[in-house]
């Protein structure tokens, strides 16, 4: 295998992770979990998103998190950001990153975000315009990148469209994401090089896993040339316009399963269940995490 010495993790638990949950964590529970990733090793934390709170209830503290939040060395702030009204919400409180987000699929755009994909890019290019203008890199994200809940299998050539509109708006990044949890190694291994050919883009993953094959789809990504990867604590997350999605790919099952393969996160896995053991206190619930299902019950087996 072709396996990268180092990968890349963003942690997405406090936007994607907890978007879905019934239980509303405070802004202070919130910030503490963030403080705990960093802490861990997570150096680029998707910290929130600045949609309307009407769409989005439990990330509705946007503005009063990220000023809560210290600012280790190294240690990166993501904000996903919809619409200019977004951004002129997020800019003043001076993220590191601003993520912008499309879905390829027409039905999924519409119900997620109120509007056409044309509608999202052209409204996105103004967003961009701006991050550029205050020196705030980009990444663009791509929801539905693979299947669709309405639509079954998406096109690829709708992808390779809002891939080269994010290009053109001056993203340093693309990232698939898999919103439905249903996509295979195969689907992964073809469409990658496709979109980073259309770009000249670094492309990363954004996986959910509800067929089980996200870790199999991370080992077929890695084949490819990517090393960049967004797994959220727990396996916290779900879209709540996507029926039928599960959370995304636990952070603690990529890091073990990367660096049993030798590849280095600069993640200290100890300090990650910690973590996970916080928020899943915080949300009252069992999480969907293999490797805290292992740690808890003393039966990792010889070698871990």
């Amino acid at each position: 295998m072709r396996l990268p010495e180092r990968v890349l993790v963003t942690e997405v638990a406090p936007r994607d992770g907890l978007q879905n949950e019934a239980t509303h964590l405070t802004t202070a529970q919130k910030a503490e979990l963030i403080a705990r990733l960093a802490a861990a090793g997570l150096r680029d934390i998707e910290a929130t998103s600045f949609v309307h709170p009407r769409w989005i209830p439990q990330l509705a503290d946007a503005e009063d998190l990220l000023p809560m939040l210290s600012h280790p060395a190294g240690v990166r702030y993501t904000v996903l950001i919809p619409n200019l009204r977004g951004y002129e919400r997020a800019a003043p409180l001076g993220p590191d990153e601003v993520t912008l987000v499309c879905s390829a699929s027409e039905s999924h755009n519409r119900a997620n975000l109120n509007r056409s994909t044309a509608e999202s890019l052209a409204g996105l290019a103004d967003v961009a315009a701006r991050a550029r203008a205050d020196g705030v890199p980009l990444r663009g994200a791509i929801s539905t990148a693979f299947w669709c809940p309405f639509e079954g299998r998406v096109p690829t050539e709708r992808v390779v469209e809002v891939a080269r509109a994010y290009a053109g708006m001056g993203a340093a990044e693309v990232s698939l994401a898999d919103t439905l949890g249903t996509a295979d190694p195969w689907h992964v291994v073809t469409l990658v090089p496709l979109i980073r050919e259309a770009t000249g883009l670094p492309v990363s993953l954004h996986l959910h896993d509800t067929a089980g094959m996200a870790l199999a789809c991370v080992v077929a990504a890695l084949e490819v040339g990517v090393d960049h990867f967004d797994a959220a604590l727990g396996g916290l997350g779900g879209c709540p316009y996507a029926p039928g999605a599960a959370g995304n790919l636990a952070t603690e099952d990529l890091v073990f399963m990367l660096h049993r393969m030798g590849v280095e996160t600069g993640v200290d896995e100890d300090r990650l269940l910690d973590a996970a053991r916080f928020v899943r206190d915080a949300v009252g619930h069992p999480l969907h995490s293999r490797r805290l299902a292992l740690a808890d019950v003393d039966t990792l087996p010889p070698g871990a």
